[in-house]
């Protein structure tokens, strides 16, 4: 039977006890908060990173996990995996990806396969949810590829946000300094697709905002089973109560809520609320 590691990177917001369940790997991003440096995940806790966002006048910067650290990680890999599933935020978000390949052309030792999620938060993180547990279930290196691969084009991933303000600083998403200041009050939605983020919609209070992602949603899964996760950046309540709504609307053949990751926090601000999801298959169904 084939051991296939799979690796992604802190991005993907994966709730920790799917992390240990399926043996995944994950590189951390790293979080420079004025003096202070802080690995993603692993030196500073969600609670306590929001806290020090809305009390800090500055943003903290960012950056992706080095050559060094991916290098590491696949040699250790290497002494035990017959292959390795690296997959990662976008290209178009981040130099994760590039960093992954070039990592891959210096370890011979093992075959890897680098793969672009396509998306972030929790919808890469059903990417490698998939090819987790086909690795799992024994699947060589190709079909836990193929197995990440068939998610990529039917995951969707929708967020508000609190703020325009901290987005608006950070440059990430063009266009949106014009919103701020223009519009009162205003929330819009943004939505992340095959590497692309785009202004779905504009809404003039949070409650519109949450009911345009449901209805985004059951018009996509066309009232199939569904796996599904509400992610959340220091807003608990408001993602129990999107949980809720979520779990009276629709047949969710799994769902998770989980923190909104520092790394992305530091470029959108605390507030997010979001959902990722994609429809399920018959076959899946019996897992």
């Amino acid at each position: 039977m084939s051991k296939i590691a799979i690796v992604t990177d802190s991005a993907a917001c994966l709730p920790i006890e799917l992390v240990r369940e399926y043996k995944i790997h994950i590189l951390p991003f790293v979080l420079v908060f004025g003096e202070q440096v802080y690995r993603d995940g692993v030196d500073i806790t969600t609670t306590e990173f929001y806290r020090m966002l809305r009390e800090s006048k500055h943003l903290p910067t960012t950056s992706q996990p080095s050559l060094g650290d991916f290098r590491e990680l696949y040699d250790s890999l290497a002494r035990e995996a017959d292959g390795i599933v690296s997959i990662h935020i976008p290209a178009t978000l981040s130099g994760t990806l590039r960093t992954a390949q070039s990592a891959e052309r210096l370890c011979p030792d093992v075959p890897i396969r680098v793969v672009d999620s396509g998306t972030a938060v929790m919808g890469q993180g059903f990417v490698v949810l998939a090819a987790a547990r086909a690795a799992a279930a024994g699947a060589n290196l190709d079909q836990v590829v193929q197995a990440a691969e068939a998610v990529i084009p039917r995951v969707n991933l929708y967020a508000t946000l609190e703020t325009l303000d901290y987005l608006a600083r950070s440059g990430r998403v063009p266009g949106v300094a014009a919103l701020v200041g223009s519009v009162l009050d205003i929330h819009p939605v943004f939505n992340l697709q095959r590497g692309h983020v785009r202004t779905a919609i504009r809404m003039r209070t949070r409650k519109h905002a949450v009911k345009y992602m449901l209805e985004q949603m059951a018009e996509e899964t066309h009232n199939t089973p569904v796996h599904a996760a509400i992610f959340h950046a220091d807003a608990p309540e408001q993602a129990e109560a999107l949980a809720n709504q979520v779990t009276e609307r629709f047949r969710c053949h799994e769902l998770y809520v989980t923190e909104f990751t520092p790394v992305m926090g530091a470029h959108t601000g605390p507030g997010v609320l979001g959902l990722a999801f994609y429809p399920a298959r018959e076959e899946e169904m019996t897992k």
